[in-house]
């Protein structure tokens, strides 16, 4: 049955599911996010398209000798379905024009840029379109790097969906390997497969019908959904062979009786976890919380409902009792207390220097040749957008006497400034329409007007309000500044007031890393210390003692600050796709520290005069069973080319290690020192 409901599980998702993860356009934010209101604004108030920037390199430095196969490159470009317009050097004069000159001219004197116009195509469509005439046209005598938003969240979709089949789909290969070396039983081994490939098939389907499909956060909820079902199991089992006898209902029915407590509050546990991120204000923080609850419910379900079926039928009973996990009396335990007091201690200092703000060329591989590319078009004019509104205090038009000259001293103070690249706005279009015949005659409200008309490609619109009382800047953001981006916005805005004009607005890519950097510490904040606050009072109803209570309190908040202090010492960057392994990491931790303490205490009810040390012998071994296979198949992920993919692996592997250690090494010793204190 549990085969069966595996293979039709699979085959239905196969059918129904849409594997391919959604990856919104203004950095994994959707267009209705409450974070995108500033975006928003300036796209009413400016109309624009978004650009792909494609930087051409020829082998010498005589770019201007190359003009035929350029031009025949834009052509072609030009033509894509979804390009709605574009510029390169066949088509504008960057010598005449400072406008062409800072978009199209690289400090390389051997490459120039060609900067396309796209519009609202799903980058998953528009991008291979590019790509086949860049193959076309790519020789000795062209090398060309594709780069813009649009081809960087496309870029990180196709990481993501590959790493989502390949990886996913190699840890479970690890996972079934691994189960196997540790039970040594086919039974086991194919019902656990089985059950937890039910438990995933079923999340996915419930996912889908519920709307939300698979989203930047979610693409790992295969693997999650995959380890919160295999720690249910992993613990029925441990029980199950712990029997002795050759009734199997009985032995089941003392198996489930024993497992289905700690599994309850476990899951409770995570099921808070999850909860804690719906109250999030980004999209896929939210998308994570409902997903990780549907799976969370489905594994437990999915753990009692199939696996316990194959274990009453088709498992070996025990004839004689196995070998349990020894550990040295905890009376001598509070050395061993102090040097994880200190351990844990030293590496939570490390918290204070966590990144959640890695830049872009973080999300691609050192040496790679996205990366290589993205940061050739970095050094050359930046590579994040930002966009500045600004207007004249006190109301006015910019076009005035009086205000345009601060225009033109911001453009420069702009330029000046080490964190940007190129600086577009109003004054570069006034100087460019300038370089028409007899324009300079004319002053600069009729070049606005000349160049927000069809002559001049309505270039002027995206820059400047019809009515003259806003402008925007657009500047390119240096991804390599390793100033933090707050610091580095706070000090544009002071030049703009400097300048003796009124910031009004802030948005663009450069914008949303930093709320999304925002969003992530908020999100461990409030996952973490909300689960925290929570577990409390589910300790107190687990261990039904307030020293034991506070004692697997002070364990589980050890995880998340040993596991984030690590990333933070090593100087690993905790990105939106590496964020969700802290409620992995939460999850092992409340599971092997649940099941402990209740089995301590039934062991303590019958009379037991060691408690903890037998409760750690019965319990030690599916503990270090769970954590072996997670790290090891968490561990595929440390060999993906994409560096979210590794950090995720990474980050699950040293929170298990953590979880672990301090489930049987620290809370035994903790409890018996508060209680003999």
């Amino acid at each position: 049955m549990a085969l069966g409901a595996a293979a039709v599980g699979v085959i239905a998702v196969l059918v129904f599911v849409d594997l391919s993860p959604r990856v919104q356009g203004d950095f994994f934010f959707a267009y209705d996010d409450p974070q995108m209101q500033a975006v928003r604004e300036v796209a009413d108030a400016f109309p624009g398209r978004a650009q792909l920037i494609l930087r051409v390199t020829v082998p010498s430095e005589d770019v201007a000798g190359h003009r035929k196969e350029i031009g025949e490159l834009t052509d072609d470009l030009l033509a894509v379905d979804g390009v709605e317009g574009g510029f390169s050097i066949t088509t504008a004069d960057p010598e005449n024009s400072p406008l062409f000159q800072r978009i199209l001219r690289t400090p390389d004197p051997g490459a120039t840029n060609i900067v396309l116009q796209v519009d609202g195509t799903d980058p998953e469509l528009l991008l291979p379109s590019i790509e086949a005439v860049v193959d076309t046209h790519e020789s000795d005598q062209l090398s060309i790097v594709i780069s813009g938003v649009p081809a960087i969240v496309e870029m990180v979709r196709r990481s993501l969906y590959r790493d989502l089949i390949v990886f996913s789909s190699a840890a479970i290969v690890v996972f079934a390997l691994l189960i196997g070396i540790i039970y040594r039983e086919v039974a086991i081994v194919v019902g656990t497969i089985a059950t937890c490939l039910v438990s995933v098939s079923a999340t996915l389907l419930i996912v889908q019908a519920l709307g939300m499909g698979i989203g930047l956060l979610t693409a790992n909820l295969v693997t999650i959904v995959f380890v919160l079902t295999l720690s249910h199991v992993v613990f029925l089992t441990a029980n199950w062979r712990a029997a002795l006898g050759t009734d199997r209902p009985t032995l089941i029915r003392g198996a489930l009786s024993k497992t289905l407590e700690g599994s309850f509050w476990s899951m409770t546990t995570t099921l808070l976890g999850f909860a804690s991120l719906l109250i999030a204000t980004a999209q896929p923080l939210r998308e994570l919380g409902m997903a990780g609850m549907v799976g969370t419910l489905t594994a437990f379900t999915t753990a009692y409902v199939v696996y316990p079926s194959v274990l009453g039928k088709w498992a070996r009973v025990q004839a004689s009792p196995g070998s349990n996990f020894r550990i040295p009396s905890l009376r001598r335990g509070k050395g061993t207390l102090w040097f994880a007091v200190l351990l844990f201690g030293s590496l939570s200092f490390g918290l204070p220097k966590l990144d959640t703000d890695p830049s872009l060329l973080a999300y691609f591989a050192p040496g790679s040749e996205l990366r290589e590319g993205l940061a050739l078009v970095d050094a050359d004019g930046g590579s994040s957008t930002l966009d500045i509104v600004v207007s004249v205090p006190g109301g006015g038009t910019v076009t005035s006497p009086e205000a345009y000259p601060r225009l033109d001293a911001l453009q420069a103070e702009f330029e000046a400034d080490s964190a940007v690249g190129v600086v577009l706005s109003p004054t570069l279009i006034v100087d460019h329409a300038r370089t028409i015949p007899l324009a300079g005659l004319f002053p600069v409200e009729t070049l606005l007007d000349l160049a927000s008309s069809d002559a001049l490609g309505s270039i002027a619109l995206g820059f400047v309000t019809p009515d003259r009382a806003r402008v925007r800047y657009s500047l390119r953001m240096r991804e390599r500044v390793e100033e933090p981006r707050e610091e580095i916005m706070a000090r544009l805005t002071e030049k703009v007031e400097e300048a003796g004009l009124h910031t009004e607005t802030i948005a663009g890519l450069y914008d949303l890393q930093a709320k999304l950097a925002r969003l992530i510490a908020s999100s461990l904040r409030i996952g973490i210390g909300g689960l925290l606050m929570l577990f409390l009072g589910i300790a107190l109803i687990v261990a039904r003692s307030g020293f034991t209570a506070v004692a697997m309190w002070v364990c589980l908040g050890v995880v998340p600050l040993a596991t984030l202090g690590t990333f933070g010492h090593a100087r690993i960057a905790i990105d939106i796709i590496t964020s969700p392994a802290a409620n992995i990491a939460l999850a092992i931790g409340a599971d092997s520290m649940i099941h402990l303490v209740i089995r301590v205490r039934r062991l303590a009810a019958r009379g037991v005069s060691s408690p903890w040390e037998d409760g750690v012998e019965q319990i030690g071994r599916p503990v270090m069973s769970a954590s072996t296979i997670i790290c090891v198949g968490f561990g595929i992920f440390i060999l993906s080319s994409f560096p979210p993919t590794q950090r995720f692996g990474l980050a699950v592997i040293v929170g298990t290690i953590v979880a672990a250690t301090v489930a049987l090494v620290v809370l035994p010793r903790l409890d018996t020192v508060i209680k003999d204190t």
